[in-house]
C-alpha cells in the first residue's frame, strides 16, 4: 500500500504543499472542482515525471505495488481513437483451473505476509541496534570526552563530535596496544606536551658574494688609464695632467675646424689625427671595462642589499627569529653605506679614467652578515628538530591516553560491541530470510502467471461490459473485438459502424468506467492479470443520470467491501470526487457510516490558489453536508 505522500511545488501546491500520512486500505478525498485532484492522480500514476520532481511517495514496508488510475487522463488514452486495448480475464477457465490459481494465489499471500513480518522484524533489529549505538555514543561523550576534556582536549582533536568521537573509541579498542600510564602520569606529560606547539622554522636565505670582492678587488681601478705618451701632442697632455679634460672634449669635435675649447678655427686633420693616435684602442678597452666592472658591482651591490633588507624585515617580525638583528641590521647599515661611497668613487672612475681609486672595502661587513645568518640557520636546523622529535613525543603521548581511556571503560566498550555484533548477526539472518522470501515470491508470481495465461482472454470483458450496458439500458452500442487487430476493442453502433466518436458525455463516461472495472480485474497485458494493484479514482460521475451513478456507486462499494476482506488483488483505494452525493453513497456500505479502523476521510481545499489538507481519521466529515441538502 502507499503509506504516504507529499506534493509540493506543482500547480497549486506551493513549496510546503500537502502532506498525506497513513493512509489507509480505503480513503475518500473530498474536494471541489480545482482543488487539487487531478495533479494528484496524475502524480500518482507517473511518479518519476521530472515535472514531479520534489514531491514523494512511501510505500509499506517499501513494497511497490501496481497502480490504476481513473481520471481524465485515462479516457484520453483509451478512448476515442478507434481500437481499445483488450482487457485479459479469466474467462474460459474451468472451476479446476481457478481453484489451482487461486491455491497459488493464497500461497502467495501467506508468502507476502510472512516477508512482511519477517521485514517488519528486521526493521524492528535495525531500529533497535541503531538505538544501541546512540545510547553507547551519548554515554561515551558524557563519561569519557566530557570527563576528560580539560586535561586531554589535544587527545580529541578531530574527534570533538559525538559520531567521530564514538568511531575512535572502537577504533582504538581494537587496536592501541601502547604503554598503560596510570592518569597521574598522564596527567603530568600533558602539561608540557600538550602546551603550545614550537612550528618549524624556514631557514634564512644565504649570498654570494665572491665576484663583488673579486671587482672591488681589481687593479683596473688603481690605474691611471692616459694615452700613449710617445705621440707629440701626449706630452703636451700629459704635462698638463688634461688627459681626462682632452678626452671629454672629443665628444664634442665636429665636422669643421672649430676647437670646442676656443671655438677658433685650429683643428686641423694633422690634430685630430694625433688625437686618435693618443687614445688608442688600449685606451678604449680599459674605459670600457672601468664601465662594465662598475656596472656589474653596483648591480650585485643592489641585488645583496635587497636580499638582506627582506631578511631583516621578516626576523624583525618573527618573534621566534634566531638571527641576531641588532648585529645584523649594524652590519647591513654600515655595508649599505659602503655601497653608496663605492658607486660615486666608480662613477668619478668612469668619468675621469686617468684618476687613481681604492674602493671601500664591505668584504669584512659582509663576512660577518654571512656568519651571522650561518649561525641563524645552525639554531634553526636545531630548532626543527626539536620540533619534529616534539610531534613525536606528543603522537606517542595522544596513544598512551587514548590507551588509558579504553582499559578504564573496557567493559562498557566490551559490552557493547558483543551487543552490536549479536543484532548484526540477527539482521543478517533476517535479510537472507526475508530475500529468500522475495525469492520465493517471484517464482510462485511466475507461476500463477504461467497458470494465467493458459485461461486468459479477452472475451469474458467484451461480455461483461455489454452485459452491464444492456441491464442499464444502454442498447445502441457495444463493444465488440476488432476485426483488424489481435487483443483489440472497438465500440459499435447496431449497424457495424464505429461509435466512439458520436457518444454521449455521459455514454463515454459509463463505458469508460466499466472498461476501467474489467482492468482492475484483469489486466492488457498477460503477465499482470494475477498482480496485486492500488486503485485510485477520480470523479468517475460526471455527466450521469442519478441512476447510472448509483450504478457506479454500488460497483465502488462491491471493490471495498472486498478490500475490507483482503479478497482478491486489489489491496488499497483512493477515491477523490467533488460530488456530495456520490461521496455519501460510496462510503455508506451496507446501509451503515460507522467508523472503520481500514478507512480514513479528508477534505482537499484551495485558497488563495493554494492546495491544503485536512485529516478527519475515521470520521466523515461529509455527513454535516449531506444532513443539510436533507439526503439523509
Amino acid at each position: 500500500m502507499i503509506e504516504y505522500l507529499h506534493i509540493k511545488n506543482i500547480a497549486t501546491y506551493d513549496g510546503a504543499g500537502v502532506e498525506i500520512n497513513d493512509l489507509k486500505k480505503i480513503n475518500f478525498i473530498y474536494g471541489s472542482n480545482g482543488s487539487g485532484k487531478t495533479t494528484f492522480t496524475k502524480y500518482i500514476y507517473t511518479p518519476g515525471d521530472k515535472a514531479f520532481n520534489q514531491c514523494s511517495l512511501r510505500w509499506k514496508n517499501g513494497l511497490p505495488i501496481n497502480t490504476l488510475v481513473y481520471n481524465k487522463d485515462f479516457r484520453d488514452r483509451n478512448f476515442g481513437n478507434g481500437n481499445i486495448d483488450g482487457v485479459f480475464t479469466l474467462g474460459q477457465a474451468t472451476k479446476e483451473d481457478i481453484a489451482v490459481i487461486d491455491e497459488k494465489k493464497v500461497e502467495r499471500q501467506k508468502i507476502k505476509e510472512k516477508g512482511t513480518e519477517k521485514a517488519a522484524t528486521l526493521e524492528k533489529q535495525k531500529e533497535l541496534k541503531q538505538q544501541k549505538d546512540s545510547e553507547f555514543k551519548e554515554d561515551v561523550w558524557v563519561s569519557i570526552y566530557k570527563k576528560h576534556e580539560t586535561e586531554f582536549k589535544e587527545a580529541f582533536k578531530g574527534f570533538m563530535v559525538k559520531e567521530s568521537f564514538k568511531t575512535k573509541v572502537l577504533t582504538e579498542y581494537k587496536s592501541n596496544k601502547s604503554e598503560l600510564l596510570t592518569y597521574a602520569e598522564l596527567k603530568e606529560l600533558a602539561k608540557t606536551i600538550f602546551g603550545d606547539v614550537p612550528k618549524e622554522l624556514p631557514k634564512l636565505t644565504t649570498f654570494v658574494f665572491d665576484r663583488l670582492i673579486s671587482i672591488q678587488d681589481g687593479e683596473v681601478w688603481k690605474k691611471k688609464i692616459v694615452g700613449k705618451a710617445d705621440v707629440e701632442i701626449g706630452k703636451l697632455i700629459q704635462r698638463l695632467s688634461i688627459n681626462d679634460w682632452v678626452n671629454e672634449g672629443r665628444n664634442y669635435l665636429q665636422e669643421d675646424k672649430t676647437c670646442p675649447f676656443c671655438q677658433s678655427q685650429t683643428i686641423s686633420e694633422g690634430f685630430k689625427t694625433q688625437l686618435e693616435s693618443y687614445f688608442d684602442e688600449s685606451f678604449v678597452a680599459d674605459t670600457i671595462s672601468v664601465k662594465t666592472l662598475a656596472e656589474e658591482y653596483n648591480r650585485i651591490a643592489l641585488n645583496i642589499v635587497g636580499i638582506l633588507r627582506q631578511i631583516e624585515l621578516t626576523e624583525k617580525s618573527n618573534g621566534s627569529s634566531k638571527l641576531n638583528l641588532e648585529l645584523f641590521s649594524a652590519y647591513l647599515n654600515t655595508a649599505n653605506s659602503q655601497f653608496i661611497s663605492n658607486r660615486e668613487l666608480l662613477n668619478n672612475k668612469i668619468k675621469e679614467p686617468s684618476r687613481s681609486i681604492e674602493l671601500v672595502s664591505v668584504k669584512e661587513q659582509l663576512e660577518s652578515i654571512a656568519e651571522l645568518i650561518s649561525t641563524a640557520n645552525i639554531e634553526i636546523a636545531s630548532h626543527n628538530l626539536i620540533v619534529s622529535n616534539f610531534a613525536k613525543e606528543k603522537s606517542g603521548l595522544i596513544d598512551k591516553v587514548w590507551r588509558y581511556i579504553i582499559d578504564s571503560n573496557k567493559i562498557k566498550i566490551e559490552a557493547f560491541t558483543k551487543n552490536q555484533a549479536g543484532l548484526q548477526s540477527g539482521i543478517d539472518a533476517l535479510t537472507t530470510n526475508v530475500e529468500g522470501l522475495r525469492t520465493q515470491h517471484a517464482e510462485i508470481n511466475k507461476e500463477i502467471i504461467k497458470l494465467s495465461k493458459n485461461v486468459t482472454s479477452i472475451q469474458s470483458s467484451i461480455d461483461q461490459i455489454n452485459h452491464t450496458l444492456s441491464s442499464y439500458g444502454f442498447h445502441n452500442f457495444s463493444i465488440v473485438p476488432s476485426p483488424v487487430e489481435k487483443n483489440k476493442y472497438q465500440i459499435q453502433r447496431a449497424d457495424g459502424t464505429l461509435a466512439d466518436s458520436t457518444l454521449s458525455e455521459g455514454e463515454i463516461t459509463f463505458i469508460t468506467f466499466l472498461y476501467f472495472l474489467q482492468i482492475t480485474k484483469g489486466s492488457i497485458n498477460e503477465d499482470n492479470i494475477a498482480e496485486e494493484r492500488i486503485l485510485v479514482i477520480d470523479d468517475p460521475i460526471s455527466s450521469l443520470d442519478s441512476n447510472v451513478l448509483f450504478v457506479i456507486s454500488s460497483m465502488v462499494k462491491q471493490i471495498i467491501k472486498a478490500i475490507k476482506k483482503d479478497e482478491g488483488i486489489i489491496k488499497q483505494l483512493i477515491l477523490l470526487t467533488h460530488n456530495v452525493y456520490f461521496h455519501k453513497e460510496v462510503s455508506f456500505i451496507d446501509g451503515r457510516n460507522q467508523d472503520c479502523k481500514d478507512t480514513y476521510y479528508w477534505i482537499l481545499r484551495r485558497n488563495n490558489n493554494i492546495s491544503s489538507i485536512q485529516c478527519f481519521e475515521h470520521k466523515n466529515p461529509i455527513q454535516v453536508l449531506t444532513r443539510f441538502y436533507g439526503w439523509n
